[in-house]
């Protein structure tokens, strides 16, 4: 099992935040005489793997997630702010789902705000899927 923050779509129209679980690992070897280590594949189109270097004090004012996409902290931490005005703050091998494409306009801007946390530079890796914007 592995923790992680879904960033999505709320059932009333803002964005908000959830926490879930990644399950269903199974054992599998990773090749040659490696001995089976517990496997879950993640299904899918992925087109782009991005690292991306937040500045101390960076802020990302509302935006959407350009594509669906999986993020974890390598370095330093980072904040979320979903249109429903909840706060998560992630740091090294938190996981995180963006999925707020096609959000609607809450509190003067769509999807969400992120920003860098404390006085190191954080350093995110993104993981997009194929699918694009439905905006």
């Amino acid at each position: 099992m592995v923790p992680y923050w879904v960033l999505e779509r709320g059932e009333a129209g803002p964005t908000t935040m959830r926490y879930d679980e990644l399950v269903g690992f199974a054992p599998r070897t990773l090749g040659g005489q490696a001995q089976p280590s517990l496997v879950l594949d993640v299904p899918g189109d992925f087109q782009n793997v991005s690292f991306v270097d937040l500045p101390v004090g960076w802020v990302g004012e509302w935006h959407e997630s350009p594509y669906p996409q999986w993020v974890v902290a390598l370095r330093g931490r980072w904040f979320i702010e979903p249109q429903d005005g909840t706060r998560v703050e992630m740091g090294p091998g938190d996981l995180h789902w963006g999925g707020d494409q096609g959000t609607d306009d809450v509190h003067g801007g769509r999807g969400h705000r992120s920003g860098q946390v404390g006085d190191v530079p954080c350093m995110l890796m993104m993981v997009q899927r194929t699918a694009g914007p439905t905006r």
